[in-house]
């Protein structure tokens, strides 16, 4: 396919990194793909992608790899998002992602939004991996899964152990000479100065 300017797939910056795109999965918190991922592939902004090849460096000198869930996000993905979210009787994923909270309040608690960064092509969602001895690829423990919908997944949350924080912590330090994090979501990340800070793209990911 062919992308709008400036925008790149992942692995021709970087083929390192390791990509597990859940939305095109039926692994996520709505249990199905996810309208507008028509592949499996990572879609960012060529500065975000830049960005992340940089971080991957640094990782890779410790035997450790970027491992990551989502890029960019079409506009129809998260309206679908909102449909799903108006759908009180699709409840099949709670024990799963959001076992505390009500799935009509994804949105108010900030775990999802209407309009979201994603969408501008410069947010990454993802998380550290070790890569051991003949290639096997462990996730570094962080204390709950990718959108895991909780307080759990707060950044700064109390809950969690020790490990977990130092897991969280390298990931956000690593992470924050170029991005900003999110503090409800520890895997949530956006390029500080990104390309398209005012533009929602709807382009399908293919």
């Amino acid at each position: 396919m062919s992308l709008p300017d400036n925008f790149v797939y992942l692995e021709n910056i970087d083929p390192t990194i390791i990509q597990d795109m859940k939305y095109f999965s039926h692994d996520n918190f709505i249990g199905r793909p996810i309208k507008g991922y028509e592949t499996g592939r990572c879609i960012l902004t060529r500065p975000a992608a830049m960005a992340l090849a940089k971080v991957q460096k640094t990782l890779q000198q410790q035997s450790l790899s970027l491992k990551v869930f989502d890029c960019y996000r079409p506009q129809m993905a998260v309206d679908d998002f909102s449909e799903w979210a108006d759908n009180v009787s699709d409840q099949k994923m709670k024990a799963s992602y959001y076992p505390r909270i009500n799935k009509a309040d994804v949105f108010s608690l900030g775990y999802v939004a209407k309009k979201s960064g994603h969408t501008k092509g410069s947010t990454v969602d993802l998380t550290i991996v070790k890569i051991e001895p003949g290639q096997a690829v462990t996730e570094l423990a962080m204390g709950t899964h990718f959108d895991f919908m909780d307080e759990l997944s707060h950044y700064s949350s109390a809950q969690i152990s020790n490990e977990e924080r130092k897991n969280r912590l390298l990931l956000r330090e690593i992470m924050q000479t170029d991005f900003d994090p999110y503090d409800k979501e520890w895997w949530h990340f956006s390029l500080k100065n990104e390309p398209f800070p005012n533009i929602y793209f709807d382009f399908p990911v293919a």
